[in-house]
């Protein structure tokens, strides 16, 4: 018996899901991202980040107009939130 609880210990963590590890790094970005900007005025590294997307770009049909892009703006808090994130995940 001992052997078979210790198979199921290697197999601890494979049946969470990819979508909830996904969105626990989008919080983390987002509330990290957040704090960054929060307290950018008191720690002034926190102000530095990297702008990280696509620009938008707009087709016009004359019935329907489309726009797609996206920017993500990552400073020093948004990688230790989904640092933390993938931790909290690791200990579900």
């Amino acid at each position: 018996m001992y052997i078979i609880k210790g198979m199921n210990m290697l197999k601890r963590g494979t049946d969470k899901g990819g979508w909830i590890m996904l969105l626990m790094v989008i919080c983390g970005l987002v509330v990290g991202g957040f704090l960054g900007e929060l307290l950018s005025k008191y720690i002034p590294i926190l102000k530095y980040g990297y702008n990280l997307g696509v620009s938008t770009h707009e087709w016009d049909f004359h019935v329907l107009k489309l726009t797609f892009g996206f920017l993500f703006n990552i400073n020093l808090f948004s990688i230790l939130g989904i640092g933390l994130a993938l931790y909290l995940y690791r200990r579900l």
